[in-house]
């Protein structure tokens, strides 16, 4: 029989995760549950959310126990099962761990997929699966933008970000993109078709707020946040008057000892602007329908999504790093199997 190896937190990290912070250990293959399965995982996320889920801190999700494999959605084929609606060798999406072979049963994000549908199952980890419906969700059902108006991405080179500002130009935005570096702000214009790129490095607080400002004279209309701290606190001196800010992602604190949250809330009220905390998980009825209008905008050309895949699962800790260090090239996804 097969063994399991699993990618376990040891420790709760203190700021940037460190190798000492996990291990790759073996263990004997899982039992099938009573009406559940076994699931072959082939492909994992990672994700910036994995990092605050090794807190010991209150979530949407508890703690990932301490000795136990870190917490990953993934896609895979049935192994064994207890289950007819899940039989052998159907290809399934579940939110499982970082190891080779994991335990579910139906229920939540737990389904079938169709991988005849799309060039690599891997698909549904990036446009198919949290990450574009997270982008597609957010905007068009939480901001609801209009045609015309300016729409600010943070973090927008980045799975999620490029997603949001491709389907910003759809819904007729005018989208201006914050992010790391020159090449990903050529990306950003070449790549994702954003109006404007901004490259944050190098730029104290006044002068992120004056290029803004230049790229979006009247204000900003809809803003998609994924990064917080400093980016975040610039963009507040930018709203338009009721601007709809999407609270998206703080990656920028993900690994600070101690969160900062955000100052100059006093330019939320003078701006009469909303802020909305998201998560996908209150969307998860109704995937299929932003699948299948994903999908639609990737057969006309109309959307493009880049998958960043590594491989192996003894490589788990520095692909989980990509996120941190700016590496990553697209949706970050680790082959296992």
């Amino acid at each position: 029989m097969p063994g399991n190896r699993r990618f376990v937190l040891l420790r709760r990290p203190s700021g940037v995760p460190v190798p000492e912070d996990f291990a790759l250990v073996s263990s004997d293959m899982p039992k099938v549950p009573q009406n559940g399965f076994v699931v072959r995982n082939h492909f994992a996320s990672l994700d910036p959310a994995q990092r605050g889920w090794m807190d010991d801190a209150e979530s949407y999700l508890p703690p990932i126990p301490l000795g136990d494999a870190v917490r990953a959605t993934t896609v895979g084929v049935v192994q064994e099962s207890d289950n007819p609606a899940f039989p052998v060798g159907q290809w399934v999406l579940g939110l499982n761990a970082l190891e080779d072979y994991s335990v579910a049963t139906p229920g939540g994000f737990t389904r079938c997929i169709d991988v005849s549908a799309v060039a690599s199952p891997s698909h549904y980890l990036s446009a198919l699966g949290a990450v574009g419906l997270t982008a597609y969700f957010g905007l068009a059902d939480v901001a609801r933008p209009k045609p015309g108006e300016t729409l600010l991405v943070s973090g927008a080179a980045g799975a999620v970000g490029s997603a949001v500002g491709q389907i910003g130009k759809i819904l007729g935005c005018r989208v201006i993109g914050i992010a790391g570096g020159e090449d990903k702000c050529r990306r950003l214009l070449a790549d994702y078709g954003f109006d404007v790129a901004i490259d944050y490095k190098g730029k104290d607080h006044a002068a992120l707020v004056a290029a803004i400002a230049q790229a979006a004279p009247a204000g900003v209309d809809i803003v998609f946040e994924n990064v917080g701290g400093p980016v975040m606190e610039a963009t507040v001196f930018n709203l338009a008057l009721r601007a709809r800010i999407v609270l998206c992602g703080l990656i920028s604190e993900y690994n600070a000892p101690e969160k900062v949250g955000l100052r100059n809330l006093w330019q939320i009220i003078a701006r009469r602007a909303t802020i909305h905390g998201y998560l996908i998980a209150d969307y998860a009825d109704r995937f299929p329908q932003g699948a299948t209008q994903m999908a639609g905008w990737m057969a006309d050309g109309r959307l493009r999504v880049d998958e960043d895949v590594q491989h192996g699962l003894e490589n788990a800790y520095p692909a989980f790093m990509r996120l941190f260090t700016g590496e990553n090239t697209g949706k970050l996804i680790l082959k296992i199997a």
